[in-house]
């Protein structure tokens, strides 16, 4: 089954909220507003400008396993810089190669350079589902009869 759609079709679903840090807070606090807003990693922003993503698993390589300590590690310094992004356009199918390929677990979306949304590798298998349920659907229809003509 080929996955269709595209990422402002997910953003549109799920929503577009964007849940940031600036590069000089503590990872402590990073840690804190992702546990509160229930998200795997925040935008880190400076001057309204991306400038990385900070993820659990930065978290737990990048601190906890060098023996750093949350509260006195500015996130600057364990962020990812080189970033994976998408644009709204961009095919469903694509970003999942892509995220696969580069093993990363959350794509920020970018317009034109401006942060617009983000999307997780969760966001984008709830988006399979939720086609191959619809494609389910229409073809119990039409095997029953019941599928408008």
């Amino acid at each position: 089954m080929e996955v269709t759609g595209t990422v402002s079709r997910i953003l549109e679903r799920k929503g577009s909220s964007i849940w940031s840090i600036a590069p000089e807070a503590m990872v402590y606090d990073a840690i804190k507003l992702m546990a509160q807003k229930n998200v795997g990693a925040l935008i880190v922003l400076e001057n309204n400008t991306l400038v990385g993503i900070i993820s659990e698993r930065d978290y737990t390589r990048k601190v906890i396993l060098q023996g750093k300590s949350s509260k006195e590690t500015p996130v600057g310094e364990i962020m990812t810089k080189e970033l994976v992004t998408a644009e709204p356009n961009d095919n469903i199918a694509e970003c999942m190669r892509i995220m696969t390929e580069r093993r990363v677990r959350h794509l920020p979306v970018l317009e034109r350079s401006k942060i617009i949304g983000i999307v997780s590798i969760g966001d984008l298998l709830k988006w399979v589902i939720y086609a191959q349920d619809a494609a389910i659907d229409h073809l119990e229809k039409y095997i029953t009869g019941s599928y408008p003509a």
